[in-house]
């Protein structure tokens, strides 16, 4: 029996006559939506060179997706023809990441603002605090906060786990996406599930370096990686500490050591500033 025979059956079983071409047209709609998404227990899958599509780096961890809501998340060094945000997501406090000036250029009055709480505190507005652990919806878009935090030893003051600073895993039609925020490998990311990860790779005294953050994808595996946080600052002698050495914050080719070490796929985007650690 064909397959429209079958379904045919079905629904007049339910006292429902459809015609042959009803049914063809019923379920090259249900194809469609399936591959949306809207039919509820099912998930379109984005071709893995197309999860970035929709996205922008500016600089740093700063990214803007642009469809049928516009979000950014961590605006720092805007540049360009800038979309009026329906989200910002600010994953903590360090100027890098909160940037009062960036957040003026892109906001309205209805723009939702999603932070930690120590940065909610200094912003106004539609203010959205999270917490790691916090599943919200914001705009339709819904978003779960992760922690994000240093756990090697050097590192610990510049991204304590007691300030509750966090990175989101941002669901979008038919993919998800994972915006570490400044963190180290820690046991509870490697869970993570994700279509494409956005880890920082920078090193220092900061984030991960290349190797570390290629440790981290290995154990989470999602579909995709993308390195971001290299490439930018420099801090001279001094600047964070008396006696302290200069400090650069990743440079070029951090990117290329990531990708090597990863061993799963992974896309270099092209930043909207130009590259300054070389």
């Amino acid at each position: 029996m064909r397959e429209h025979e079958i379904e045919h059956k079905t629904y007049a079983a339910a006292g429902v006559d459809l015609t042959r071409r009803q049914l063809l047209e019923m379920s090259a709609l249900g194809a469609f939506l399936a591959a949306c998404g809207v039919i509820p227990g099912t998930s379109a899958t984005t071709p893995t060179g197309q999860l970035m599509n929709g996205f922008t780096w500016f600089q740093q961890s700063a990214f803007r997706f642009k469809g049928d809501k516009t979000f950014y998340i961590d605006p720092f060094g805007l540049a360009g023809d800038l979309t009026p945000a329906d989200v910002i997501f600010l994953t903590h406090i360090h100027g890098d990441h909160f940037s009062p000036d960036d957040i003026k250029k892109i906001s309205t009055p209805q723009t939702i603002q999603v932070a930690p709480k120590d940065v909610a505190d200094k912003l106004t507005g539609n203010v959205k605090i999270v917490a790691p652990g916090d599943k919200i919806e914001v705009a339709g878009i819904k978003v779960q906060a992760v922690p994000a935090y240093n756990s090697v030893q050097a590192r610990l003051q510049a991204h304590p786990k007691a300030n509750n600073w966090v990175g989101y895993i941002i669901d979008l039609p038919g993919r998800t996406i994972y915006h570490a925020g400044d963190t180290d490998n820690n046991p509870e990311l490697q869970s993570i599930k994700t279509d494409a990860a956005l880890v920082p790779i920078s090193g220092g005294p900061f984030v991960m370096d290349p190797n570390e953050a290629a440790a981290l994808v290995k154990a989470m595996k999602p579909r995709l990686a993308v390195p971001m946080h290299y490439g930018f600052l420099k801090f001279p002698a001094g600047a964070l500490g008396p006696g302290a050495p200069e400090v650069i914050v990743g440079k070029v080719g951090d990117g290329e050591t990531f990708k090597t070490a990863a061993g799963i796929e992974v896309q270099i985007l092209n930043p909207v500033n130009p590259f300054k650690n070389l």
